[in-house]
């Protein structure tokens, strides 16, 4: 099965699409993420070679030395900026006994790979848009960390982060004319909220071996994740049917995922999308063609986390108030929320709430 590819021109008007066209697209948009919990997106104003460009900085950032890298570190603001360094992050599926049965029952060839402890990568957290003036969660809002010796970094970061933040807009519009919700019952509670460009750097000449597992079984904490196409295949998805795919990202498109937060706001309509890195076959192959052409062996994850700003509450909108599962998603402070997650998966103390 493949995602669908949805064009966002129609809906910003910039190929004059007629009104049964936008509304057949926002159905898609919807459908998708409620049965796949992804989709595919063109946006003109995001190219490819925006997307080249980003990765070409990153590479250069990621080939680094460990101790070059680590001056970037902020363990005290839950590496909510900066460099978190391998080994650091562990997959929810190590520490989660619910998620561990989870796999247990699915059949065989859909089981996610096992990881063996914390990601072996890397994850560079840069802050996207304007911030609150006033807020509960000071270190989920921190001032961004820019490293010596690129003076692009903040350019390239700042230009590839709104860009991608600007599709996450139109999709969020999108999703929700297509649930019958008001445009912008998403978007509205989006405002200042700690989006973050989060590219992540593996090394694959050190971690190069079939079977290798970058990111272990996991969802996404955030609203929306939107990632550009990574120079190295090896991400699995698995459906709302429980199938597991692999999903190769067709150049000048962009992968856009649910996370938890867009399942608190549907009432379970939309599940957060499970998914996966590892290195596949297709991942090698690629890995011998860069060898070939002598370029970077750092896998670069061109990913961006949407978030909920972190003082609005989060509950089920509208009529997703009424579904059966409603009661399963009480209103919490979606700040309150991440800051629970990130003291599941080692990313800050284990007080969480």
């Amino acid at each position: 099965m493949d995602l669908p590819v949805v064009d966002l021109a129609p809906f910003l008007g910039a190929a004059g699409g007629g009104e049964e066209e936008v509304r057949a697209l926002c159905a898609t948009v919807s459908a998708s993420l409620r049965d796949t919990g992804a989709l595919l997106v063109k946006d003109p104003r995001c190219s490819a070679a925006d997307n080249d460009r980003f990765l070409d900085v990153v590479e250069r950032y990621f080939a680094r030395s460990a101790d070059e890298k680590r001056l970037q570190e902020r363990p005290h603001l839950h590496y909510q900026v900066g460099v978190t360094p391998e080994g650091v992050e562990v997959p929810r599926s190590l520490v989660d006994k619910d998620m561990q049965e989870k796999i247990k029952g699915m059949p065989e060839e859909f089981q996610p790979a096992t990881p063996k402890g914390p990601d072996p990568k890397w994850r560079y957290m840069w802050r996207v848009g304007p911030r609150p003036a006033n807020t509960h969660f000071k270190e989920l809002n921190s001032e961004p960390v820019i490293p010596d010796g690129l003076p692009e970094w903040k350019e390239t970061m700042d230009s590839w982060g709104s860009k991608m933040i600007s599709a996450i807009e139109v999709v969020a519009e999108m999703a929700a004319i297509g649930f019958g919700l008001p445009k912008d019952a998403f978007t509205s509670l989006m405002k200042e909220g700690p989006h973050l460009l989060a590219p992540t750097g593996s090394d694959l000449q050190r971690h190069g071996s079939e079977g290798t597992v970058f990111a272990g079984f996991h969802y996404d904490l955030n609203f929306l994740t939107i990632h550009g196409r990574s120079r190295f295949p090896g991400l699995n998805i698995w459906l709302r049917n429980g199938k597991k795919m692999e999903v190769k990202v067709p150049v000048g498109c962009l992968l856009i995922q649910s996370g938890k937060q867009l399942e608190w706001l549907t009432g379970g309509e939309c599940l957060a999308g499970m998914h996966e890195v590892v290195v596949t076959k297709r991942t090698l192959d690629a890995i011998a063609l860069a060898k070939e052409q002598n370029r970077s062996l750092w896998r670069v994850s061109s990913t961006l986390f949407a978030h909920i700003a972190s003082d609005a509450i989060l509950k089920p909108l509208g009529h997703f108030a009424e579904t059966p599962n409603a009661d399963s998603y009480p209103p919490v402070r979606a700040g309150d929320y991440v800051e629970q997650e990130l003291s599941v998966i080692n990313l800050k103390g284990k007080d969480g709430l």
